[in-house]
């Protein structure tokens, strides 16, 4: 895959995801790598279905369109290779990343970037929320921090995104030359709780065990206390299980 940007600014939209799927809707030859990117996102969204809201001049708001012919199987794992990128974007900038199962980015425990990947026309569509000049989080539903928070300084977000998608090349090609397998070595090393007790929740399902690694195509595999090997597709780690006391 030869990948090249092209890169349309927007001073406000409701959700980049949303005006890239028109586009793509609209334009069957849409060439791969194709960047929508906006000022202000009023109405973004992430997984499932929260609202991602970023004021004017405040964060990196932007979605890319992969032209794949890659099977649908392996699409959910091009968010993970996306956020590679955006981890080791971060670390160029002095801010150390985890990575936590299946799509988010944190620095010192707390989201910076959240990442969400979709089927579109022809290809895949990544976007892409990168938490830059916020200076506070109340408005955010779960720990969060930004750039500006963990560095004391404002950046230029459009600079910024030029260094990223630089950044988003490598990790991208390899996976759309080897699926997960081509990222999965930079994604465990960085992979929070891997090997360690963890909490999945699904909706009102809640599962817990050993975080045992993940499969051929992104998908995480839990070590149940019952010693079953569960491939999970879908969900949201939560805290650590509680430790139970026996009387």
């Amino acid at each position: 895959m030869k990948l090249q940007f092209n890169i349309i600014w927007h001073d406000r939209v409701s959700s980049t995801n949303t005006t890239l799927r028109e586009l793509a809707e609209t334009m069957p030859g849409l060439p791969s790598g194709t960047v929508i990117a906006s000022r202000e996102q009023t109405g973004g969204r992430g997984r499932f279905d929260r609202v991602w809201v970023s004021g004017k001049d405040e964060n990196l708001t932007f979605s890319l369109y992969l032209r794949t012919g890659i099977a649908p199987h392996r699409l959910p794992s091009a968010a993970m290779a996306a956020a590679v990128a955006v981890a080791d974007f971060l670390e160029c900038e002095g801010l150390q990343a985890s990575l936590k199962w299946p799509n988010d980015v944190l620095v010192n425990g707390k989201k910076i970037c959240g990442i969400l990947s979709e089927v579109v026309s022809g290809g895949v569509m990544i976007g892409i929320g990168l938490n830059v000049n916020m200076d506070k989080t109340a408005h955010i539903d779960q720990p969060a921090t930004s750039m500006r928070l963990e560095s004391g300084k404002p950046y230029d977000r459009e600079s910024l995104l030029l260094s990223l998608l630089e950044r988003l090349r490598p990790p991208l090609v390899a996976w759309e030359n080897r699926g997960f397998s081509g990222i999965r070595e930079s994604w465990e090393a960085r992979a929070l709780n891997l090997g360690k007790p963890i909490r999945l929740r699904d909706g009102e399902t809640y599962r817990e065990g050993i975080l045992a690694g993940f499969g051929e195509d992104g998908e995480l595999l839990l070590q149940t206390p019952e010693s079953t090997r569960l491939s999970i597709w879908s969900g949201e780690l939560t805290s650590p299980p509680l430790r139970r006391h026996h009387s």
